[in-house]
């Protein structure tokens, strides 16, 4: 590139959250190969960053990316964010007086607010890196009830909202097809012009990997875990919760172990193991099926080693036709098989088309019978080709070369007239 281009990438998630070092530093940290330059503008929780910061700027200095750490204001609801979304504007506009930047790349749609007023007032190119539908998964996670007078308003203003910032963003980023055909179908959208660009949620392929799993390690988590050869070892890893199915996870587990008497149930969560045990013995589960590990990050690769079949249910709703599981591409690079639920973003023509994994139709016994009938076949799965699935689909590449496209296609100068 003849001179380095600037960009300021706008996130409400902070880097200090594990999102933050899983999904967004590993793809800007590729960009910065191709000559860009980097500014991240993120808002960062007190606890975590006090914690976390001095790493999050090490692992960004390696990488020549300028971080703009800024406090995330907590209370009072609603407002706390409408005051997070004006420091941001302040700061954005502060920086891009001094710098200068070519584009404004947003995830989501807190950040959104900030490219469209650097597009308006800069002229700077905004992508919306839109993820999912920001303000349908807010309803029906449960988080916004809009039988309340007041959500329904907050609601209501963000679906104009979104529908302005695709109108207006250059270059749109959604995470399946599923989400692009519900916007091109559905949105009215005809002033809208530019593009609909799709990546899914990448995993770092080079971490999640074989290569990293230290043997001695892996023993003494056998050992601790009690895990004996033999054992058909199931397992979940990340947050339980919202979006999550724990019950019905337990329900499809407890039918497994009527096929499987060795079937044992690890779950890898910075969760209150409280919250599972309780599910558990409500299930009346035997407690010693099942094991409750909170992992540090690097531990990730040994602790998924330890499994047989990774499962995750994730309930089926609208605004998850958006969504990409970040969880799957981390499994896959593992080389492990797994079971998830139908009507999850672009989940069903990936199983269908790959045979990667299994999918459960309803929550019903009957429907987990019928893949629990699978599963012999499912195990036959070479590790190698679920990973090389892994690598062709989900890899940082993939992902980083999706945006390198955006950033080329936005800054190339104009071609002249024939």
């Amino acid at each position: 590139m003849a001179e380095t281009l600037k960009v300021l990438y706008v996130t409400y998630d902070g880097l200090t959250d594990p999102l933050g070092q899983s999904q967004i530093i590993p793809y800007l940290a590729g960009l910065t190969g191709y000559g860009y330059k980097i500014h991240i503008l993120s808002c960062e929780k007190k606890n975590r960053f006090g914690e976390q910061k001095d790493m999050i700027a090490e692992l960004l200095g390696k990488s020549n990316i300028t971080w703009h750490p800024i406090p995330y204001t907590r209370k009072p609801p609603v407002l706390s964010t409408l005051y997070d979304i004006c420091k941001l504007k302040s700061y954005a506009r502060k920086l891009h007086k001094k710098q200068g930047f070519s584009i404004v790349h947003c995830r989501s749609y807190i950040a959104a607010f900030i490219g469209l007023d650097l597009k308006k007032k800069g002229g700077v190119k905004f992508i919306f890196d839109m993820r999912g539908f920001w303000a349908d998964e807010r309803v029906e996670g449960g988080l916004w009830n809009i039988k309340n007078p007041v959500y329904k308003t907050i609601y209501n203003y963000f679906k104009r909202k979104e529908q302005n910032f695709l109108i207006h963003a250059d270059f749109v980023i959604t995470l399946t097809e599923r989400a692009k055909t519900e916007i091109i179908t559905n949105f009215n959208l005809k002033e809208r012009t530019t593009e609909i660009a799709v990546t899914p949620c990448c995993a770092d392929t080079d971490f999640f990997s074989e290569k990293n799993v230290d043997e001695k390690e892996k023993n003494i988590l056998l050992d601790q875990l009690k895990i004996n050869s033999g054992d058909l070892i199931i397992s979940y890893s990340g947050s339980i919760g919202t979006w999550y199915m724990l019950s019905e996870m337990l329900d499809f587990f407890k039918r497994l172990t009527e096929a499987y008497k060795n079937a044992k149930f690890l779950f890898i969560t910075h969760d209150d193991p409280a919250k599972i045990s309780d599910a558990v013995n409500k299930k009346n589960i035997n407690p010693d099926r099942i094991m409750i590990f909170s992992a540090l990050r690097k531990q990730m690769p040994v602790l998924l080693s330890l499994t047989d079949i990774a499962l995750f249910f994730i309930i089926p709703v609208y605004s998850k036709m958006a969504s990409s599981p970040t969880k799957m591409g981390e499994i896959m690079s593992m080389g492990i098989p797994f079971i998830t639920n139908s009507g999850v973003g672009d989940v069903d023509p990936f199983v269908e088309r790959t045979g990667a994994g299994l999918l459960v139709k309803s929550f019903t016994d009957a429907s987990y019978d019928e893949v629990i009938g699978k599963i012999p076949e499912l195990l036959k799965l070479s590790p190698e080709k679920i990973r090389n699935m892994a690598m062709d689909e989900y890899s940082l590449h993939h992902g980083i070369s999706v945006y390198y496209n955006v950033y080329k296609r936005l800054t190339a100068p104009p071609q002249p007239l024939l």
